[in-house]
C-alpha cells in the first residue's frame, strides 16, 4: 500500500502512522496512537525496574587468629545478609609475619563456609591476593513454594427426600 494511502487512513482515524521497520524493502508500518504506546511502553519499565533485585556483595573480614565467639557472631550477621539475598565476600586480612601462615587462614575460611554450608554455597574458593585471602559466598537458590489452594468448601449435602408420602401416592 502506498505512504500516501496508509497515512490518510491514519488521519481519518485520528492516529498516528509510525514505521515498524524503516529499512526493510518496502517498510513496514503500523497505524496506532503513538503516544499510548509510549506510555504503555515506560509503563512497562517501571514495572520491570519495581520488580528487579540488585545483589549487593557485602564483606565481613578475619583475622588468622580470631577467636570461636567472635566467628559465630560474624556467622549470624552473615546469615542476615544471605537471608537477604546478598552475595558475601570473606576476607582474612594477614599482618606482619602471618603471612607465612596463609594455611591457618585458609582454615578460618573453610571452617566459616562449612557452617553456613547449609543456607550458602561456595561461588570461588579461598584465593591468596597480595596480605589478603578471600572467598566468596552466594545464597542457596530457595525453592519456591507452592501457592496454597483456598479450601473447596464441602458440597452441600441433597436433602432426603420424603419418600413416606411419594410411596403413598403411587399406591393410592
Amino acid at each position: 500500500m502506498p505512504s500516501s494511502k496508509a497515512l490518510d487512513i491514519a488521519m481519518q482515524h485520528e492516529l498516528d502512522l509510525v514505521k515498524i521497520a524503516p529499512k526493510a524493502e518496502p517498510p513496514v508500518c503500523r497505524v496506532m496512537d503513538y503516544g499510548k504506546f509510549r506510555f504503555e511502553q515506560s509503563k512497562k519499565e517501571k514495572e520491570s525496574r519495581r520488580n528487579q533485585r540488585v545483589v549487593e556483595t557485602k564483606e565481613i573480614r578475619l583475622s588468622p587468629n580470631i577467636d570461636v565467639h567472635d566467628i559465630e557472631f560474624k556467622a549470624k550477621s552473615a546469615r542476615k545478609f544471605l537471608a537477604d539475598g546478598n552475595k558475601l565476600k570473606i576476607s582474612v586480612r594477614f599482618r606482619g609475619r602471618a603471612i607465612a601462615h596463609s594455611s591457618l587462614g585458609e582454615q578460618q575460611l573453610e571452617k566459616f563456609a562449612e557452617g553456613l554450608s547449609d543456607i550458602a554455597n561456595v561461588e570461588k574458593p579461598p584465593k591468596l591476593e597480595g596480605r589478603s585471602m578471600a572467598m566468596f559466598l552466594a545464597p542457596k537458590p530457595q525453592k519456591p513454594e507452592p501457592k496454597k489452594q483456598k479450601p473447596q468448601a464441602p458440597a452441600p449435602e441433597a436433602e432426603p427426600e420424603n419418600t413416606t408420602k411419594e410411596e403413598g401416592n403411587e399406591n393410592a
